[in-house]
């Protein structure tokens, strides 16, 4: 008798591929069980609808069974073959000035790349503060924050720039994962890490969801510009900035306080690079006139979009940039596909009453809290609740609409209110290995354990929840938007 062949497929594929299935199906079916229920006493049935749809499309983006990008398609052609909306309503976000903006600041920011000065500039600030540990994590901080405004990637800014440098220097002093990570490595991967996350906070374009926020508080009746999110950071973001490496040199302690061979590191790369170019002159040029047109684009009649794309144009026409930088800047038109989406589902959200809805129920647990305390919760509660989400920008398209017309009810004034729900958006991406574009790249290098990376980021939390809340209400009472 013969035996039967082992099955050829190992019992771990098997189980790869059943939870592949689950992830895949698991939104569809959701979506199917809530379509079936009647809509909600208040709320009609297109309105029910779109929820259902935006729910689905949100679990797909939490679990992930495919890019976000196509997830999003797949909810945007949901909406369309259901009649929720029309197919040209379903594709109106694509035509929205802040998804522009995005893309255009995709391109600016592979200029940086592209020419080098991105690099320089971390080189500089290594040979000026790499003598010691410490400063050393202070000058990838600078780094990141002068590459902040014109980089709305994340994950380019972390992990194109700034995440090899600091890997190379940790090598040099053979801090490598696993047992040698403490002797520097561990630290400087936190530095980059958190202040990645304060220099998203601090501009508009420092992160891909942060024009998002504008469209969001608009539909509320809240103009929100380049520049009154900048000067409303300032303060708190300038603090957050130099208490978080000291913080962090006390949480993730360096056995390695001296660096002397950074700066030399730094020295060489810059004698290496030569004399600024062309290229890296053009390119700051162009970065500096756009930070001055976002500065003063309000008062001079200029939309950032058009600054943007402006800026662009100049990289374009001076060679900086060719039409193949374009066209092939993956990540710009993944953003773009997965952007237009959410602006399509946010805005239709609104104007269907879904926001309305979901506000004036939980609303009614904040009643009676004076304006301040109300914010203040909320702001804690959005802060915590990113624990749920595997992107910065899937938690904005769900909860800040509903969450920024809970705090406009109880009385908190509208541009204060909206901000501070804006830098929550961000800061909050510190608490977990998955929250945002960077967290993985950073994390999956090894040089920190998953209790250590959670632990550091549930202790900074009550710092920067104290800065933002409480030195950030003061600082923009005094600028008048509270």
């Amino acid at each position: 008798m013969t035996t039967p062949p082992a099955s050829s497929e190992p019992i771990e594929q098997q189980s790869t591929d059943l939870k592949a299935i689950s992830r895949l199906t698991a939104p569809i079916l959701l979506g199917i069980a809530l379509w079936l229920l009647p809509s909600p006493q208040g709320l009609d049935s297109q309105g029910w609808h779109m929820l259902v749809i935006f729910f689905s499309t949100l679990l797909g983006v939490m679990i992930s069974p495919m890019p976000m990008s196509a997830v999003t398609l797949m909810g945007l052609t949901a909406l369309s073959l259901t009649g929720t909306v029309t197919l040209k309503q379903a594709l109106a976000g694509y035509g929205d000035p802040v998804t522009w903006l995005v893309v255009m600041a995709f391109f600016i920011s592979h200029g940086f790349i592209k020419t080098g000065l991105g690099l320089r500039i971390a080189y500089y600030f290594m040979r000026l503060l790499g003598k010691k540990t410490l400063t050393l994590g202070y000058g990838l901080t600078l780094t990141d924050t002068l590459l902040a405004p014109a980089m709305p990637s994340t994950t380019a800014r972390a992990g194109a720039v700034v995440y090899p440098i600091m890997q190379s220097i940790a090598t040099i002093y053979d801090s490598k994962p696993g047992t040698t990570a403490n002797r520097m490595g561990a630290f400087l991967i936190m530095v980059v890490f958190h202040a990645n996350a304060i220099t998203s906070t601090m501009f508009l374009t420092g992160m891909a969801g942060n024009p998002l926020v504008v469209k969001l508080a608009a539909t509320q009746g809240v103009e929100l510009s380049w520049f009154s999110w900048a000067l409303g950071a300032l303060l708190p973001g300038l603090v957050c900035l130099v208490l978080m490496p000291l913080c962090l040199y006390r949480l993730v302690p360096p056995e390695l306080k001296e660096t002397p061979r950074a700066v030399s590191m730094a020295t060489e790369e810059l004698q290496r690079l030569g004399p600024l170019g062309k290229d890296e002159w053009i390119m700051m040029g162009t970065f500096l006139t756009l930070l001055i047109l976002w500065v003063f684009g309000q008062q001079l009649g200029i939309a950032s979009t058009q600054v943007a794309i402006a800026g662009v144009c100049i990289l374009l026409l001076s060679g900086v940039l060719d039409w193949d930088d374009v066209r092939g800047n993956k990540g710009a038109w993944d953003t773009m596909i997965w952007f237009g989406a959410f602006i399509t589902m946010a805005h239709y959200l609104s104007s269907y009453g879904v926001v309305g809805y979901v506000s004036e129920r939980v609303g009614i647990l904040f009643g009676g809290l004076p304006a301040g305390l109300t914010m203040i919760t909320i702001c804690v509660l959005y802060y915590f609740f990113h624990y749920f989400f595997a992107a910065s920008t899937a938690q904005i398209s769900a909860m800040y609409a509903s969450f920024l017309l809970i705090m406009l009810s109880a009385g908190v004034p509208p541009m204060g209110g909206a901000l501070m729900l804006a830098y929550t958006s961000n800061i909050c991406a510190i608490i977990t290995h998955y929250g945002n574009g960077p967290a993985p790249i950073l994390f999956g290098s090894g040089y920190v354990s998953l209790l250590s990376w959670w632990k550091t980021g549930l202790l900074m939390t009550p710092v920067y929840l104290a800065v933002w809340l409480g030195l950030g209400s003061l600082w923009m009472s005094w600028l008048g938007y509270f």
